[in-house]
């Protein structure tokens, strides 16, 4: 891309134009689809995205067990590493549910973040907000029953991707939550029977926002209030988080 132009992604849509100007003429515009690596684990980072559409899964794995740490979609970017002086993760990130989205050589991106003081805020911000939504990811996994966790995971996915149906499996969901098949299916039963879901075969929609809202309480409220005071993220479909 040669010249500054409207994103979807979030982060980029609020930077200074100065700060923009540093970015755009590097950019590759892509489609990412379903299971496409954005970062291997424990390699070098390469390039960065910046998703306009689409869900990312930040996984966390020891070879033989592994549990998602986290999400981001058009809110945020892939190589916090990069952000945050490093040149890798111990975690792989890939795309969990297929989208499109910017790229930029690590290079580039560092070269602008030593140019401008106030970029680099900007991207250490979204990090933050992130970690704020990784540690609150381990208290879900901890303390809160798989019902709770299913219904805060659902809610994080229905604000990125603002759409009612979710494109989900029940293997993905039980990898994304830590579980095995047989308790998402009877996770999923419950949020059925409570009417706040419908469920098809790869397919989850969302019926009663209000009431997943209900059920998830503070272990989704907490990491979204984070991301509106940081970066000003507010998805449309979410409530008044205070």
């Amino acid at each position: 891309m040669t010249s500054q132009t409207p994103s979807q992604n979030h982060l980029l849509s609020t930077l200074s134009r100065a700060d923009a100007a540093l970015l755009w003429p590097h950019f590759k515009a892509m489609g990412l689809p379903l299971r496409f690596v954005l970062e291997p684990p424990n390699r070098s980072i390469k390039h960065v995205y910046f998703l306009e559409a689409g869900i990312a899964s930040v996984v966390a794995s020891d070879g033989q067990e592994a549990i998602e740490a986290g999400i981001f979609g058009s809110e945020g970017m892939s190589g916090m590493a990069i952000v945050m002086g490093d040149d890798r993760s111990p975690h792989s990130t890939y795309m969990q549910v297929e989208g499109r989205g910017l790229r930029i050589a690590d290079s580039r991106l560092r070269g602008a973040m030593d140019q401008s003081p106030t970029l680099r805020v900007s991207l250490l911000r979204f990090v933050q907000a992130f970690t704020a939504q990784t540690a609150q990811t381990a208290l879900a996994n901890g303390r809160a029953t798989i019902e709770r966790r299913l219904a805060r995971w659902l809610l994080m996915a229905h604000d990125r991707l603002d759409v009612d149906t979710l494109p989900i499996t029940h293997e993905f969901l039980g990898l994304m939550l830590g579980v095995r098949r047989s308790g998402v299916t009877i996770a999923l039963h419950e949020l059925k029977k409570r009417e706040l879901i419908r469920a098809a075969r790869g397919l989850v929609e969302v019926v009663d926002r209000k009431g997943l809202e209900k059920l998830a309480g503070r272990i989704y409220g907490v990491s979204l209030a984070e991301y509106r005071r940081l970066t000003g993220w507010v998805p449309p479909n979410s409530r008044n988080v205070h």
